[in-house]
């Protein structure tokens, strides 16, 4: 490979890393003697498909340039770092490349903004463009699409990509005018409103033109940055009820700060990344999207952040015993759906298995559910002799987390 591209493509790869719409975030485990992988290098991630399927994509940005000055990103433009662009043909020709020599599945292709967002997003749009229509490349894209680009590109962009995302980093218009003074959520809101509109003409339009290119196929996604502002998780997770609300929007996507500048008064002083709270917010978007709770069950003004010792569902449970303990032998699927260690896996097959005869602790540990938790908030064939009635709230908590129990606590619980 030319050392020009090569040098361009660890810069750019290496900058693309913070997005997270396709990957996890805050890992630096690097290569070790007589190991395999690397999270802490550049270049490769990968996606995982609705069917399961694991998709490698290039990860890479069209440049690092950029004329905004965001107080959370590694590319602001008072950083002095390393900067590269690649042309059209460049990336065509690595992408290309990489997918010939089967390394990749697919392009996930994003850019700093320069000159304006229509410049760079009509770059990004002559990236996919040139790959599907010169070069009939079939393989997965992903474009980001630029805050502030004009409908007639970001209509274009979708005729060409799979999916396409617009990010909305900061989950109030208050918090992102502090840390990025350039942008507001308009000039994020619109993009998304432009995808949506297209998305639901194409799909009118099919109805008696079925061969017509389908319009993002995959949707859209976007991401937020938690914890480089005071937002709660009851803020954040309004937010992604909202966006949840609007047509084709498939992943809301959540980035524990990295502290990667750490010179700028307006960002919090961290020694890592909020991992643990940024994987509770993925476990409650989850509920939110198969499990069928509501924001307000999850948080409100009472409960404004999710703990960070219990996962949302087992959180919500101990908050509300008067639900259980539920039957497995008689709950419908919702109400199993509620049960702390049942997932949408289990719960349909305990819905199929119960059919045959009445369902006991051996067959729930078969099926799947974790009894470590289940067992406080159920019944079946077997009698309970400790759910969440028999002992407490506190109690399980301190069971679950391992936690000693108050030295000023009166009450006294046994272990069974």
């Amino acid at each position: 490979m030319n050392p020009n591209l090569l040098s361009k493509l660890e810069i750019l790869a290496e900058s693309a890393k913070y997005d997270v719409s396709c990957a996890s975030s805050g890992v630096t485990r690097a290569k070790t003697a007589g190991g395999i992988g690397n999270t802490a290098g550049w270049g490769i991630c990968h996606s995982f498909t609705e069917d399961g399927r694991c998709v490698s994509l290039l990860k890479i940005m069209l440049t690092n340039y950029c004329i905004y000055d965001c107080a959370y990103c590694v590319n602001r433009r008072s950083n002095d770092v390393r900067r590269a662009a690649f042309s059209v043909e460049e990336l065509v020709d690595l992408t290309l490349g990489f997918y010939r020599r089967n390394y990749i599945e697919g392009l996930f292709l994003s850019s700093g903004v320069i000159n304006n967002p229509d410049y760079t997003m009509e770059r990004l749009v002559g990236v996919a463009r040139e790959l599907r229509t010169t070069h009939r490349f079939n393989g997965y894209i992903h474009l980001k699409s630029i805050p502030g680009a004009s409908e007639a590109l970001v209509h274009e962009a979708g005729l060409y990509a799979d999916r396409l995302s617009v990010n909305i980093e900061i989950a109030t218009e208050k918090n992102l005018k502090l840390l990025a003074p350039e942008k507001n959520h308009e000039s994020v809101f619109k993009p998304m409103e432009f995808i949506q509109q297209g998305m639901l003409e194409n799909a009118e339009l099919r109805k008696n033109a079925p061969k017509l290119r389908k319009f993002a196929p995959a949707g859209q996604s976007t991401q937020m940055i938690i914890g480089a502002t005071d937002e709660t998780d009851n803020q954040i997770l309004h937010t992604t009820d909202m966006l949840y609300a609007k047509p084709g929007m498939k992943r809301v996507y959540y980035s524990g700060y990295i502290p990667v500048n750490t010179n700028d008064e307006r960002l919090p002083m961290l020694r890592q990344p909020p991992l643990v709270r940024e994987h509770r917010l993925y476990q409650a978007d989850w509920l939110l999207r198969f499990y069928g709770f509501k924001v307000d069950e999850i948080v409100d003004d009472r409960y404004p952040n999710l703990e960070l010792e219990l996962d949302p569902k087992l959180s919500w449970a101990l908050r509300h015993p008067e639900a259980f303990p539920v039957d497995v032998n008689t709950a419908d699927y919702a109400l199993l759906l509620r049960i702390p260690g049942v997932g949408v896996k289990s719960a349909n097959t305990i819905v199929m298995a119960r059919r045959f005869g009445k369902l006991g602790t051996a067959d729930l540990k078969k099926i799947g559910v974790v009894m470590k938790k289940a067992q406080y908030f159920i019944t079946c064939k077997e009698l309970a002799i400790r759910t969440v009635h028999e002992t407490s709230p506190e109690y399980v908590r301190r069971k679950l987390t391992g936690k000693k129990p108050d030295s000023s606590q009166l009450e006294i619980q046994f272990d069974w």
